[in-house]
């Protein structure tokens, strides 16, 4: 299993350099010129230097090669600097904002903490939501609450998350007052009244982004659980006078979880996708509002790096369902 780990881990890094070539590439092609939001008062000379030190004035694979050192050299050297108060990258050239001439790590590091408070939380609901939903719709087949719950779940997964959050908006905010519509990024949770409030403006993003999750995955559990539950282990098992409980929780639902880890892992960069909207409707300063902004004022160096995130998502997560494999059937070690 570990010879397994380490030769995905090498794979990965030809895998994401392709991945970043191409990003790179077609960002390229994108029409715009980052200097047509400077001012006009500002001289042609000072443009010049402007856009020298953007490297906009080299040939593209100069470009390229700059940009991965900066990603993969100095921006580790940055991080490891604010963690230990060492001065490695110091004086060093970072990947530069076109937008706000700052830094795109700083910018991207300040939007992760309100990203992940959305997407995390509902990441989380929607999975042990979904799972529980899964197990039981299978072992009550054609009951009621499976029917009820694939009706739902239907619904969730077909209605986008731009209708659905506008939908809460107009219920839950305009004519019933529970929560508010726009999230605050300024609240400082300091005590237990604005952690409340930090509670009550998540309730609706958190909900929009769980509902496809919560959907999808119940799915997924619920076919896996009944292709299962009619093998000859389950008889056998049930044969050796082992109770309900044991056999379903136990047996079917350890090997019903093979197909469904895939789901959950890929899923994660999935919802950090479907977060861009979500983030749009209800106006939470995160990862998602920060890349439609940056595609919008034509930034590239920022819709690069955050593209490629996503990419290094995807990967990773890719990696972690391999694994899971092997620690949930032997069957399928990779030694």
């Amino acid at each position: 299993m570990l010879t397994f780990t380490i030769r995905r881990l090498l794979l990965a890094v030809p895998t994401l350099l392709f991945i970043s070539l191409v990003i790179f590439l077609l960002l390229k092609l994108a029409p715009g010129d980052p200097m047509a939001q400077v001012p006009l008062t500002v001289p042609p000379e000072v443009k010049e230097k402007m856009r020298a030190a953007l490297g906009l004035g080299q040939p593209i694979h100069i470009q390229y090669v700059k940009w991965l050192i900066q990603m993969f050299w100095v921006e580790p050297q940055v991080l490891m600097d604010s963690m230990t108060g060492s001065t490695f990258a110091e004086g060093k050239q970072r990947v530069i904002s076109w937008q706000t001439r700052s830094p795109v790590m700083d910018i991207v590091l300040q939007r992760i903490p309100q990203t992940l408070w959305v997407v995390g939380m509902a990441y989380v609901v929607g999975v042990l939501i979904a799972i529980p939903i899964g197990i039981y719709s299978a072992y009550k087949q054609y009951s009621v609450f499976d029917q009820v719950g694939t009706f739902i779940s239907m619904i969730g997964y077909s209605v986008p998350p731009f209708f659905s959050g506008v939908l809460m908006i107009v219920i839950f905010s305009v004519f019933l007052g529970w929560f508010p519509s726009i999230y605050d990024t300024t609240l400082v949770v300091d005590s237990w009244e604005s952690f409340g409030k930090q509670l009550r403006q998540m309730v609706m993003p958190v909900m929009v982004l769980a509902l496809q999750t919560t959907a999808q995955i119940s799915r997924f559990m619920r076919a896996s659980m009944l292709d299962n539950l009619n093998e000859d282990y389950v008889r056998t098992a049930r044969a050796k006078g082992l109770s309900e409980r044991v056999v379903v929780l136990v047996h079917v639902l350890r090997n019903s979880m093979i197909p469904v880890v895939t789901v959950i892992a890929l899923g994660v960069p999935a919802i950090f996708g479907g977060a861009i909207i979500t983030e749009q409707v209800f106006k939470v300063n995160g990862i998602g509002q920060l890349l439609i902004t940056a595609i919008q004022a034509n930034d590239l160096p920022m819709v690069q790096t955050l593209t490629f995130m996503f990419a290094i998502l995807i990967v990773l997560f890719n990696l972690i369902a391999d694994i899971m494999y092997g620690l949930l059937d032997p069957r399928i070690r990779y030694d």
